[in-house]
């Protein structure tokens, strides 16, 4: 998924077009093969535990990590990422357990996006407080780290206490890497030093650019040395037209446009530093699987995944 000086497209689940709540999930493990076959380097699966009537999007609706699962079953290549994982929500060692099962299960394909929740209403469903989400992602982000990373690692915390004990199993690489999600109640130097990797929302590309140059300043603050190489990755919603010549108009976090205006964007994203861009379908007027064969024809190839 990531290298420096390269962009590589992801797809957000469910691949499909739905203009309301509740997408119709049949068939998507189908939809996720196509997009492997077609050159997308990602698949990203969403964590909403609970359908907000005000908010709206239930998203894929399934629990992420038995999605992952199914999906991990019906792919050989394709990363599996979260986007993402409600951290405040959870106990680091579900996540963790979770985590690193679904890692070994692919083959080492997961990458882990985390947030701190968008959605109010889940946090007391949870018995959690919603104004300590910023502390509560930071103290779970360090354990879910020492569990996944540690032998027998000593934890002694108010989320729990572990001495003797150790997470089963672990990562096939050693690490899953977490990419930080919006800014999570967390300033962007702590972003840079803690998190491995930056996902951020769209915005004009002249915004965007300032973005990525702060991103990249605080990658530089972070170290005495060379800086690091942490990717930086974002969203897009695009409703391809069949008229490849179709001018970009805007839509809700993304565009209505042709293709040839899709790979100028892409192109201009990719030269000012952007690493990964998700690509979502929700508000699309044509048949995703037409999308999906016409961005495996004239678009992937100009952003393949990394070869390993």
């Amino acid at each position: 998924m990531f290298a420096p000086g390269h962009l590589t497209l992801g797809i957000m689940s469910p691949i499909q077009n739905y203009g309301f709540d509740y997408p119709a999930l049949q068939g998507q493990e189908t939809m996720v093969a196509m997009a492997e076959r077609a050159g997308f380097a990602a698949v990203w699966v969403r964590d909403v535990p609970l359908h907000d009537p005000a908010f709206g999007d239930v998203g894929q609706m399934y629990d992420p990590w038995v999605y992952l699962g199914w999906l991990a079953a019906h792919t050989e290549r394709i990363a599996l990422a979260t986007g993402s994982v409600i951290l405040p929500l959870r106990h680091p060692i579900d996540v963790a357990k979770a985590a690193a099962s679904a890692d070994q299960l692919s083959g080492g394909r997961l990458v882990m996006g985390i947030a701190t929740g968008d959605r109010p209403v889940e946090f007391p469903a949870y018995g959690q407080p919603h104004h300590r989400r910023d502390t509560a992602f930071r103290d779970r982000l360090e354990f879910i780290r020492r569990l996944l990373t540690e032998r027998v690692p000593a934890i002694d915390t108010e989320i729990g206490r572990m001495h003797g004990s150790d997470l089963v199993p672990k990562p096939i690489a050693g690490r899953i890497p977490m990419l930080v999600t919006g800014h999570s109640g967390q300033t962007m130097d702590w972003i840079a030093e803690h998190g491995d990797g930056w996902l951020t929302y769209m915005r004009p590309p002249s915004q965007q650019r300032e973005i990525v140059q702060s991103w990249q300043r605080a990658l530089a603050a972070s170290t005495d040395g060379e800086p690091p190489f942490k990717p930086f990755g974002q969203g897009l919603h695009i409703d391809l037209t069949e008229d490849p010549e179709t001018l970009a108009s805007p839509i809700h976090n993304g565009y209505r446009l042709g293709r040839h205006q899709l790979v100028a964007l892409l192109d201009t994203l990719a030269a000012m530093g952007v690493n990964h861009v998700i690509l979502v379908l929700r508000f699309g007027h044509r048949e995703a699987a037409d999308v999906i064969a016409e961005l495996a024809e004239h678009v992937l190839p100009l952003f393949p995944p990394i070869e390993t």
